[in-house]
């Protein structure tokens, strides 16, 4: 195969995305969608742009969930995606609103969590309530490199494997950000060896929320 050089402005090669909600100075909830998360072990490490209210609220209140919609909720995604909770816009964000209320902007409900302050999303199949352990700048300057650790994990009744604490991976479908659009997962081509879910538990594929 004859590959091509390319330069592409973005490097969204094709990730989940995550909708983070912290708690805000005055005690109100901000929410902000993002697609520069992975999870090592019971950590989720994010990618945060410098000027967000996301980040700024990290830096001195550090619990915050992430909340992981299904395919069906891109255009809640997308709703949130111009808007800012910090007043004034920065500079950086020329195409963005302040918005203070940005769950009912989007058209979702804020939950309660169990062990930390900000709200769940309702509508969201996953839920981790997290808290900060680490923060740091990337490598070229532009974001801060966030390690959650997270202390609970909410589901969806219908994508857990009856009698596990196991998510079903052909019920659970994340919504994916491939180069800045919104997809859903395909058919199920295989499992990896080290998967505790094989294809025994699998069951039809979920409608989603």
């Amino acid at each position: 195969m004859a590959h091509v050089t390319i330069t592409p402005s973005i490097l969204y090669v094709g990730t989940p995305v995550a909708l983070l909600a912290t708690e805000n100075p005055d005690g109100s909830a901000n929410l902000a969608p993002m697609s520069s998360a992975w999870a090592l072990g019971q950590v989720v490490v994010l990618g945060l742009g410098t000027e967000g209210q996301t980040a700024a609220n990290l830096a001195v209140r550090p619990d915050l969930t992430i909340n992981f919609p299904s395919p069906q909720l891109w255009p809640a995604v997308e709703r949130l995606a111009p808007l800012t909770g910090r007043d004034p816009v920065p500079a950086s964000k020329p195409r963005h609103r302040y918005e203070p209320d940005k769950f009912a902007a989007a058209g979702l409900t804020p939950g309660p969590a169990d062990l930390v302050r900000p709200p769940v999303v309702a509508e969201c199949t996953l839920q981790f309530e997290a808290t900060v352990a680490a923060v740091r700048p990337d490598a070229g300057g532009e974001f801060v490199v966030v390690e959650a650790r997270v202390l609970r994990v909410h589901a969806a009744p219908d994508v857990v494997v009856p009698g596990t604490q196991h998510v079903d991976p052909a019920r659970w479908s994340p919504l994916i950000y491939n180069f800045r659009h919104y997809f859903g997962l395909g058919d199920e081509l295989g499992h990896s060896f080290r998967s505790e879910t094989p294809r025994m538990w699998a069951s039809a594929p979920s409608k989603g929320l």
